[in-house]
């Protein structure tokens, strides 16, 4: 994986002479093809920034107000019925988001959100809840109940002991599932590409990039500039959130 990625980023600073001959090579290295996509009025790379930073932070916080009291609500009860919700839950894991697009147009046309921001952030939200749900209830598993208890006595409702004594101690968890989230939603072309569509005017970075590169797949100085700065602020956020990620994932296992 660290070769391909090599080459597109040492290939973003070289022109097109230079890319043919040695793509390998560290010669003839320029700014100028970047500084053309910056520029490219194709893509916008800012506005493609921020319409998908939008829809990652709706799609987070959406995927935490409807997935976290979900999953309290299944660990914490011994009822069959919520085991039962449980696996309804993991078979959407199983089930590919290409395969329900279609199915979802039709459904997106007959609300009338179809092409709009609602209509794109409720898909993408409900692609993230089965494994969400998953591992907030893994993990809530973890916490002793006698802390929702000793809450009760003191007063607090179901509602107010999850966001103010349960949910905190989640951190971890909603930190892995914040940062997969957000690598789903920046890097998802197939469904932006056919939910919100060209009509709509709305180019996350990925359909942004399609859109510029396209027409000009032979031109590599327009192609690997604009490929880099599709991913670099997600090779970022990966860098200094990395931790969170394993941190999270193995806190289930390993919690007393």
């Amino acid at each position: 994986m660290l070769v391909p990625l090599y080459v597109l980023a040492v290939n973003a600073f070289k022109g097109q002479q230079d890319i043919l001959a040695n793509p390998f090579g560290l010669g003839g290295l320029t700014l100028k093809p970047l500084a053309r996509a910056l520029t490219n009025a194709q893509f916008n790379v800012f506005k493609g920034y921020a319409i998908t930073l939008l829809f990652v932070v709706a799609v987070n916080v959406l995927s935490v107000v409807l997935a976290a009291p979900a999953a309290y609500v299944i660990a914490r009860s011994p009822k069959r019925r919520f085991r039962v919700l449980m696996l309804f839950f993991l078979a959407g894991t199983f089930i590919p988001g290409q395969v329900l697009v279609i199915p979802v147009v039709y459904v997106l046309k007959t609300l009338g959100l179809m092409g709009t921001i609602r209509g794109f952030v409720l898909f993408e939200t409900t692609l993230t809840l089965p494994f969400s749900i998953f591992l907030y209830a893994a993990y809530i598993a973890t916490i002793p109940a006698v802390l929702d208890q000793a809450a009760a006595v003191d007063g607090a409702g179901r509602l107010r002991t999850f966001w103010r004594i349960v949910f905190p101690l989640m951190r971890p968890a909603v930190a892995t599932m914040v940062i997969l989230n957000t690598f789903s939603v920046w890097n998802d072309f197939v469904n932006p590409q056919i939910i919100l569509g060209p009509g709509s005017g709305l180019y996350t970075v990925t359909t942004g990039v399609y859109a510029a590169v396209s027409q000009y797949s032979t031109d590599y100085t327009v192609v690997f500039p604009t490929l880099l700065l599709a991913i670099a602020p997600l090779l970022v956020f990966f860098v200094f959130m990395q931790r969170h990620i394993i941190s999270g994932l193995t806190a289930g296992a390993t919690k007393g």
